[in-house]
């Protein structure tokens, strides 16, 4: 799965684990996530990160967070957080979400979303408002799996029931 900026490799399917996890490789590419990154929460899922190559850093409550090779972090259930890439090189990560629910199914349709709202399929990715409303629909419908905290939950809410009326669907 490739969202814009990331690489993201399935390694072990919420299936394959019984549902306790989803385990994800991820490559950042540089740059990646630097303007208005998805400040979010896992209401009901423990998130880790080990950065297998390279730096970046982890917004997590309140703070950024540096994170090199080597490092572990664990997000606790309903903690904010986001990542980004500052550094010109790519980033490698170990990824786990416990237990699995569908986060799987949310990267997915993040990729099905990206691949409507970009420019012929270029990646010239722009955060209009049907993009907004994109979003807002996908983020309505896993609100067991994450929960917006920047931009607020209330607006994801809005723009997802506004997307649903004009029948956005993906």
């Amino acid at each position: 799965m490739t969202p814009l900026g990331m690489k993201f490799t399935v390694l072990k399917t919420g299936e394959d684990t019984n549902g306790q996890s989803l385990d994800l490789h991820w490559e950042l590419l540089p740059g990646c996530n630097m303007k208005d990154p998805l400040v979010h929460t896992h209401p009901n899922a423990i998130e880790t990160y080990e950065i297998l190559k390279g730096e970046m850093e982890f917004f997590v409550k309140d703070k950024w967070l540096t994170a090199k090779q080597g490092d572990k972090l664990t997000v606790p259930k309903g903690v904010a957080h986001t990542f980004r890439n500052p550094t010109d090189k790519i980033v490698k990560v170990y990824n786990t979400h416990q237990p699995a629910l569908s986060m799987q199914a949310y990267f997915e349709d993040v990729v099905k979303i990206l691949d409507k709202v970009t420019e012929n399929r270029t990646r010239n990715f722009s955060m209009n408002l049907n993009t907004k409303l994109y979003l807002g629909a996908l983020m309505n419908n896993y609100r067991n799996d994450i929960i917006a905290v920047k931009p607020p939950d209330f607006v994801i809410k809005i723009l997802g029931l506004i997307g649903k009326v004009i029948g956005i669907r993906y």
